[in-house]
């Protein structure tokens, strides 16, 4: 049904109500004139005529009976429908479907999901964690986390964080085999590998060199595709892995591990916030988004700063 005759149905209503065409325009916010208007198109559209109606007084005809006795049920649902729509779109209650990396929620995101519960224990989280990137639309996304470079176009995006490449090492590995002073001496060192959540191949390790971001293929003695389990075989000392900052720094600030060749750190990518529209969103997801940017945003807690990484790296 188009708009102008839902409005000339609610105006039909409202004046039958109130007994006063003018009276129902006041009700609608609307002028007299557009009032009589829009009545008038609407007995039209019937081909019948629904009031007696005389500058002083209005009527119902037989055929107006009826049609309000169909027609009254019908609107006051849908503003029911309306109304409960409006309001459940300002309570912080129902479903949140949030998408986010494996690697990156348990350390960085499972947090400020876990007060935000605490907060809102209303809300409904429906937690879909991938580290392949997924189509937010179809998956009916309200939330996501991508990290890596900026989502595609269609979403907005917000930068929380930078996520460092940090070259790493156990004490108890240095101890055993040394420690690479330079890129090249990686090649005599047992070096874990990480495979690419959609393509399964090895990733190559991304270095900061003369200014630029360079790629190499390390050989490895351990592979996987699950960022913890990489991050439990450097700290148990079986390897050296090229860890993301998010995991390593607080294992680094814990003594568990040791940064190597701190001064090829890139911090190219990082951590990002998207969400399909800044207007008509839920009050639950514009209070997680609000919590999430107040608790990640530019957080210290993830990232490494240069003076940390030549300190602990001595």
């Amino acid at each position: 049904m188009a708009f102008n005759e839902l409005r000339a149905i609610a105006t039909f209503t409202k004046a039958a109500e109130l007994g006063s065409l003018r009276q129902a325009a006041v009700a609608q916010g609307i002028t007299p004139q557009a009032a009589s208007q829009a009545l008038t198109q609407l007995e039209t559209y019937l081909g019948v005529r629904l009031f007696h109606r005389t500058t002083r007084k209005l009527s119902l005809t037989e055929e107006g009976e009826r049609f309000l006795g169909a027609a009254a049920p019908g609107l006051q649902a849908l503003q029911r429908a309306l109304h409960g729509t409006r309001q459940g779109r300002d309570e912080i209650a129902g479903p949140l479907r949030i998408a986010a990396s494996r690697s990156l929620m348990l350390p960085v995101l499972w947090p400020v999901l876990e007060a935000f519960c605490a907060r809102h224990p209303d809300v409904e989280p429906d937690v879909q964690l991938d580290d392949r990137i997924g189509d937010w639309v179809a998956d009916r996304v309200d939330v996501g986390f991508r990290a890596g470079t900026p989502p595609g176009d269609g979403v907005i995006a917000r930068h929380l964080i930078p996520l460092q490449l940090i070259v790493c090492a156990a004490p108890s590995y240095i101890a055993r085999h040394g420690a690479p002073q330079t890129i090249d001496e990686l090649a005599q060192h047992r070096c874990s590998g990480f495979r690419h959540p959609s393509t399964g191949k090895p990733m190559p390790w991304e270095f900061l060199l003369s200014g630029e971001i360079v790629g190499r293929d390390v050989a490895s003695v351990f592979m996987t595709n699950d960022v913890e389990l990489e991050a439990s075989a450097v700290v148990a000392g079986h390897c050296v892995g090229q860890l993301v900052g998010a995991t390593a720094a607080p294992l680094i600030r814990s003594g568990q591990l040791v940064p190597l060749l701190t001064e090829h750190v890139s911090a190219h990518l990082g951590l990002y916030l998207y969400y399909g529209s800044r207007v008509a969103q839920p009050a639950r997801v514009r209070a997680f988004i609000d919590l999430v940017v107040e608790r990640v945003a530019g957080n210290a807690e993830w990232v490494l700063g240069a003076q940390e990484l030549r300190r602990f790296g001595r």
